[in-house]
């Protein structure tokens, strides 16, 4: 059975992943978690010391717990000195036969998840929900796949854009303009993935993340 601090980091892992968490994000109150995880305070207050301790989250009096750089490097994925263009090579290399399989095997419900995602990604009108809804709709196409190893190496890939020379370079090279942009290619996916067509699927992915790497690496 896991301790209150396993399930707290499982938590933290899963956030890291999935995109919801990243550097510097602020943790639910000590209240939340206790109604979250179904545990006594004390045990919440005690698992949020050890990872205090251990660098993994910093408590500020009055405002909260907030992740550290150190919980992305401790998650079992990619490492911490991955490049950019190291990411966007791998990417352009998986993502697009991701969206390939995934226009085959994904379900009503997969789709339906996929759609949420889309739709709140293009209502987001600043830089932090649009990422958000960004890494949680790649990765709801991801799952939509339905292959563990693949969903594993997905998110050794998501592990990487949760790392802080990852985030840096995005926000700097954002604007309103390449959201809408960004959110018209996401678009062009998920029409594919519901029309059931796994090449026009890959091909918008593909051409989705070449765009992105082109705005990120200078070549756009």
């Amino acid at each position: 059975m896991q301790t209150v601090e396993q399930t707290l980091r499982a938590l933290l892992t899963e956030g890291t992943q999935d995109g919801t968490l990243r550097p510097g994000s602020k943790l639910p109150t000590e209240r939340e978690l206790v109604e979250r995880l179904a545990a006594p305070r004390s045990a919440i207050r005690r698992a949020l010391e050890i990872l205090e301790r251990d660098g993994v989250v910093i408590r500020h009096v009055g405002r909260g717990t907030f992740l550290t750089e150190v919980a992305v490097q401790q998650v079992d994925g990619a490492p911490a000195d991955t490049s950019p263009a190291e990411i966007m090579q791998v990417r352009l290399l998986l993502e697009p036969q991701v969206a390939t399989l995934a226009a085959r095997v994904a379900t009503q419900a997969d789709l339906d998840r996929i759609g949420e995602c889309l739709a709140a990604g293009g209502a987001s009108d600043d830089f932090e929900g649009f990422e958000s809804w960004d890494a949680r709709l790649h990765r709801a196409i991801a799952k939509a796949a339905h292959n563990g190893l693949l969903m594993n190496m997905f998110d050794v890939l998501n592990t990487a854009r949760a790392l802080p020379v990852w985030g840096s370079l995005k926000r700097r090279t954002s604007s309103p303009e390449r959201r809408r942009c960004y959110h018209e290619e996401h678009t062009a996916v998920v029409d594919a993935l519901r029309d059931r067509d796994p090449d026009a699927a890959g091909a918008a992915m593909r051409a989705h993340l070449q765009h992105v790497s082109d705005n990120l690496l200078g070549r756009g």
